[in-house]
């Protein structure tokens, strides 16, 4: 089992305090996570990039700093500090930090 930055009750943290960026590459970590939910802060260090791939649950992004591209579904989406995506299940997604980016993340469950 992914350990896990906060019980499941409720429960606080800034986000910014448990920001960092690897050298390259992404680093993540759970917050919370339960059945149905997972909320993960992902922080990508500027130039790196995440191939295309897909999710088999529906996912958000919600942009806490730096500045990014999200391409979904083959649009480009600009990721800044105050953006908020919706991606279905299943929609194809690439991401690339032009800045140190972080976001965050969260799984639910498909419909």
């Amino acid at each position: 089992m992914t350990a896990t930055l906060l019980p499941l009750q409720s429960s606080a943290i800034k986000l910014r305090d448990t920001i960092e960026y690897p050298a390259a590459g992404v680093l993540t970590k759970i917050l919370v996570k339960d059945n149905n939910c997972q909320h993960t802060l992902v922080c990508l260090a500027a130039g790196s990039e995440i191939a295309e791939h897909n999710s088999a649950r529906n996912a958000t992004v919600n942009v806490i700093e730096g500045k990014g591209t999200l391409t979904l579904e083959g649009k480009d989406i600009v990721l800044e500090p105050g953006v908020f995506v919706f991606m279905p299940a299943r929609a194809p997604h690439a991401l690339k930090g032009e800045e140190n980016l972080a976001f965050l993340l969260t799984f639910s469950e498909a419909n």
